[in-house]
């Protein structure tokens, strides 16, 4: 089969991310809603790519954890795809007391029969909660019949080539039009759908092909409908990634070839694309959309895009428009951003290179790279990619792709939640035991890891010191000398030694001395 550019193939690793944002606030009070979730430590996982908040609630993926208390107690759903293993969170929308989430899972596979394995993303399904995650209904896919070879566009029987495998079909967005009761969903190979049953059954759009500005029912046509199979299929615009529906009802859709605006719920559409003058989108691939609602009434789209190769002068970065469309600007070029999330005058943008901050509708930024959790110590590694963004009522909250973080000032301070295998677990197993110390990742690359993790947990105050040796027992450096209080706590190691030689290949031991007692740990070293 061939694949629209290879580049497309590992976007699931970009992607996991439009999440709804900008959508209406819903005053839901989780808190009264968590009899059958299942109370848990903390996030399931430290590659955090979805968020979804209302209220004081954050949704959390990819395994649809919850907090209504800024991160004090955590929930889990009861979904069995989840909690079984078979799926994990590629979109997340809530509305009112609805939680909608698609599923997928990602393997690799030589589609090309080049014999070079390609990551293959495919779709699971949607689940949806209509009351607040208490309970669970299961979607198939949103796919086609074999017999689902024409389209009727307005005065237009047009020929379709029906996509009925969930390979590269996974959901990457979703949204939901209140003034129709239609739920959209951008489904990549899928293209651009929607259902009118809660997901019970699902329509194609119809998109304009490349070679057309826009669409009108009223119009003949005669191209295909389906994603393309060769160099020479001019649709590059079926793939759709992001989808957005704003306050007035006008459905927004990104794809591969440009931004997509329909205002009357899917039937004609205009579309705009980079065409080389200044004011077009940055770039044809949207991978994200927003809707920020100012403080002064004013409703502006942002669209985070990817250049799509087509055009000279496109490149990653920010397009927005104030009013409607009619006009773009370009803002923050050349930086890859996964998504939005907005207070009042206030712009969040999560990218590859950080968390973007600004107060002036994207003409300056504040740039955001390094993450440090003051009050326990903790950081996360150099370069982490922030994959996501959410606003509560009282927390700033960003996903990586190593921990959950939290700010209660706008992104000065920062809390840091992480997946963490417990020191003492309540009740030991052989895959979680009982010990006093662990360090993570192990084996430990230096290069690709930056640094390892050395936990261990005190009973109270107490003096401590952390020491690295090599193989012969030689002291090479002193990672930490002073006094912690009571609970957990880690120290890193950045593969230095303390001439700031980085160490060979092999076996290392580390002992944590806490008072008179010590405790010892071995970290391989692997480049």
């Amino acid at each position: 089969m061939w694949l629209w550019s290879k580049r497309l193939v590992w976007i699931g690793l970009l992607l996991g991310l439009s999440l709804g944002e900008g959508r209406s606030q819903s005053k839901v009070d989780w808190s009264r809603r968590v009899a059958e979730l299942m109370p848990v430590a903390g996030i399931a996982e430290n590659f955090v790519s979805n968020l979804a908040a209302r209220g004081d609630s954050l949704w959390v993926g990819p395994r649809l954890d919850l907090t209504f208390d800024g991160g004090r107690t955590w929930y889990r759903a009861r979904v069995d795809s989840i909690t079984q293993g078979r799926g994990r969170v590629y979109a997340l929308l809530v509305v009112g007391d609805t939680i909608w989430a698609s599923l997928g899972t990602r393997y690799q596979a030589d589609l090309n029969g080049d014999g070079v394995a390609d990551d293959v993303f495919e779709a699971v399904g949607l689940v949806v909660s209509t009351d607040g995650g208490q309970s669970w209904r299961f979607r198939f896919p949103p796919l086609d019949a074999p017999a689902d070879t024409v389209i009727v566009y307005g005065i237009s029987r047009l020929p379709a080539e029906p996509v009925v495998a969930p390979q590269l079909a996974t959901t990457f967005d979703l949204a939901y039009d209140r003034r129709r009761g239609r739920l959209w969903a951008a489904s990549w190979y899928g293209g651009l759908r929607y259902s009118d049953d809660f997901g019970r059954t699902w329509h194609r759009a119809v998109l304009p092909p490349d070679t057309l500005d826009g669409l009108r029912p009223d119009q003949p046509y005669s191209f295909r409908v389906a994603p393309p199979t060769s160099v020479l299929d001019r649709y590059n615009n079926y793939f759709a990634f992001a989808v957005h529906v704003d306050e007035e009802g006008t459905v927004w859709a990104g794809t591969a070839g440009g931004i997509n605006r329909s205002p009357d719920g899917g039937l004609s559409w205009d579309r705009f694309f980079n065409d080389g003058r200044p004011n077009a989108p940055t770039g044809n691939w949207i991978v994200a959309i927003g809707e920020q609602r100012r403080p002064n009434g004013q409703r502006v789209l942002w669209f985070a895009t990817r250049p799509a190769g087509e055009i000279p002068g496109e490149t990653s970065g920010i397009t927005r428009t104030a009013d409607g469309g009619r006009t773009f600007q370009q803002v923050l070029r050349g930086e890859r951003i996964n998504d939005f999330a907005f207070r009042g005058d206030t712009v969040y943008a999560a990218g590859d290179n950080g968390l973007f901050i600004s107060t002036d509708q994207g003409q300056t930024w504040q740039t955001i790279r390094d993450f440090y959790d003051a009050a326990s110590g903790r950081m996360l590694r150099p370069n982490v990619r922030v994959l996501a963004v959410a606003v509560t009522r009282s927390h700033l909250w960003i996903g990586t792709s190593d921990g959950l973080l939290r700010s209660d000032d706008g992104g000065r301070t920062w809390r840091l939640f992480r997946a963490e295998v417990p020191l003492r677990p309540e009740q030991p197993s052989p895959a979680i035991p009982r010990v006093d110390t662990y360090a993570y990742p192990n084996p430990f690359s230096p290069a690709l890891d930056a640094f390892v993790r050395i936990r261990y947990e005190l009973d109270r105050t107490a003096s401590v010191r952390v020491h690295v040796f090599d193989f012969s027992l030689q002291r090479m450096r002193t990672l930490f000398d002073g006094t912690q209080a009571a609970g957990p706590h880690e120290v890193i190691w950045d593969g230095l030694d303390a001439r700031g030689v980085r160490v060979a290949n092999g076996v290392y031991f580390y002992a944590v001395e806490i008072g008179t007692a010590t405790y010892w740990g071995k970290i391989l070293v692997i480049e």
